[in-house]
């Protein structure tokens, strides 16, 4: 595979001016723009281990490794993290992968069916705070189970999605494309800055090989407007806004999971 810079290249800042107007919003984690005139939500991968999620949580297994001296405290500009009480959730940030032999995915409705829970809490956008509970009483996620991760779609559901966006865009993988990050996942020092890429939807997967940053654009749309995905920097899942049909084979797509949350069109 050619080099990502042969595929993506730097693009000017205010291509995401349309985005702000859209959404209202400054793209500091990211634009969350309406529906065009449709949008569907994919939420992110979560896993289970295959015998099942246990009892202990993400939590007492760091704080019992550190206690046997299995694992090295976690220190951050001279300060002891785990000192200070840091609760080890189990979560993560950026771009997350199947965790491999041992594990399966587990549907976020699998997850609600169990506990008597919606799959995303009424009124609330898909994130820890609103999706079904796999936590232990200590308020960590049980070992057994990698929550999704936060601010970034995981790369199969990223491969899938990218696949039915040039399913549905009539230049198919030749559709001219635009790639923003925020300045979150940038680590920007100046907030008000922009990081635009321009390249071809067919090469979207490549971005997955960027080093910096190691998330999915908090944006990419068609250079035409026709469609755009959105991942906030705080959530567990990404918005797609477009067309009815592209959103119902979002919708319908067996290897995506996917919601329509009415408040939140």
């Amino acid at each position: 595979m050619p080099e990502i810079s042969a595929l993506w290249s730097p693009a000017p800042a205010d291509a995401t001016a349309w985005l702000a107007q859209l959404s209202g919003d400054d793209g500091l984690t990211g634009y969350l723009v309406p529906g065009l005139p449709d949008a569907a939500w994919v939420l992110n991968a979560m896993y289970e281990r295959e015998e099942g999620p246990g009892t202990v949580s993400h939590h007492a297994a760091r704080r019992a490794a550190l206690a046997d001296g299995s694992a090295e405290p976690l220190v951050a500009g001279g300060l002891d993290l785990d000192g200070e009480g840091l609760l080890t959730t189990g979560g993560g940030l950026g771009w997350a992968r199947h965790p491999g032999p041992g594990w399966r995915r587990l549907r976020w409705a699998e997850l609600a069916r169990r506990g008597g829970e919606p799959v995303v809490r009424e009124g609330m956008l898909p994130s820890h705070r609103s999706a079904p509970d796999a936590t232990a009483e200590d308020g960590s996620w049980l070992v057994g189970v990698e929550p999704p991760t936060e601010g970034s779609l995981d790369r199969e559901s990223w491969d899938r999605l990218t696949a039915l966006l040039a399913e549905h865009s009539p230049a198919g993988p030749d559709t001219p494309c635009l790639a923003y990050y925020n300045p979150m996942v940038m680590r920007a020092v100046e907030y008000g800055s922009r990081h635009v890429l321009a390249g071809r939807l067919g090469d979207a997967r490549a971005l997955a090989g960027l080093d910096d940053p190691d998330f999915s654009p908090s944006n990419l749309w068609a250079a035409d407007g026709s469609w755009v995905v959105c991942t906030d920097y705080d959530l567990w899942a990404t918005k797609v806004a477009g067309s009815t049909s592209l959103v119902g084979a979002v919708l319908a797509d067996t290897e995506l999971e996917a919601v329509r949350l009415p408040w939140a069109g």
